[in-house]
């Protein structure tokens, strides 16, 4: 489990492709205080597991399935990267649950600078837009951020010049492609409310059903 709250940003130092694989090599400072192999770290949003590690770098494979939900596959060499260890279960929670586990792929359409603040215009795929409320919570590459507005193809987000310098963002502009996460309490209420109501459908031969049949 993540919150969002970046604690660096690294660089992705190498890419090894496998058929429909990927293992990448990135570089950072902070995170190396207490990282373990078999610690997860979040990459741009994306829940990665340290399956090796060397002088300030880790390595990490990227299975077919997560190439294709999110932007991890995009990246080259030299590509700066945001980095969040797993939280530790005395942390502060600063941002929102994070569970890195990417919903999709949304594109910038808009970047613009409104006093101290920049406002971002990100376009999404309906599924991912139904789990967007004004006001609520979501992950942009990570990064915990609040939904100014939304409407039926894209939302905005805005944010502080410390959000902006502390993460990619600095670096993103409109055409680039974004790592996004829904906010997961909307998407379990959903599948619950989905649940019950399957649950309350009658099931047989019913009283309804007969008289429905000239019975």
């Amino acid at each position: 489990m993540f919150t969002g709250i970046i604690e660096e940003i690294g660089v992705l130092k190498e890419v090894k492709k496998g058929a429909q694989s990927a293992l990448l090599t990135i570089q950072g400072s902070v995170i190396f205080d207490d990282l373990g192999i078999g610690d997860s770290v979040a990459v741009n949003g994306v829940c990665l597991t340290a399956a090796g590690l060397s002088s300030h770098t880790f390595r990490a494979d990227v299975m077919h399935e997560t190439l294709n939900r999110s932007g991890l596959g995009k990246l080259h060499p030299g590509d700066f990267v945001n980095l969040e260890r797993a939280m530790a279960a005395d942390g502060r929670f600063g941002g929102h649950i994070v569970s890195g586990h990417i919903d999709g792929i949304g594109t910038i359409t808009s970047v613009v600078r409104d006093d101290n603040a920049i406002w971002y215009t990100i376009a999404a795929e309906d599924r991912i837009l139904r789990y967007i409320v004004e006001k609520g919570s979501i992950a942009v590459d990570g990064i915990s951020l609040t939904v100014a507005s939304v409407n039926n193809t894209e939302f905005r987000i805005s944010a502080i010049p410390h959000t902006v310098k502390s993460t990619i963002l600095s670096f993103k502009k409109t055409g680039d492609m974004v790592n996004l996460e829904n906010d997961l309490m909307g998407k379990y209420v959903e599948r619950f409310l989905s649940a019950t109501q399957e649950e309350q459908k009658p099931r047989g031969i019913t009283r309804e059903f007969l008289t429905k049949s000239g019975y």
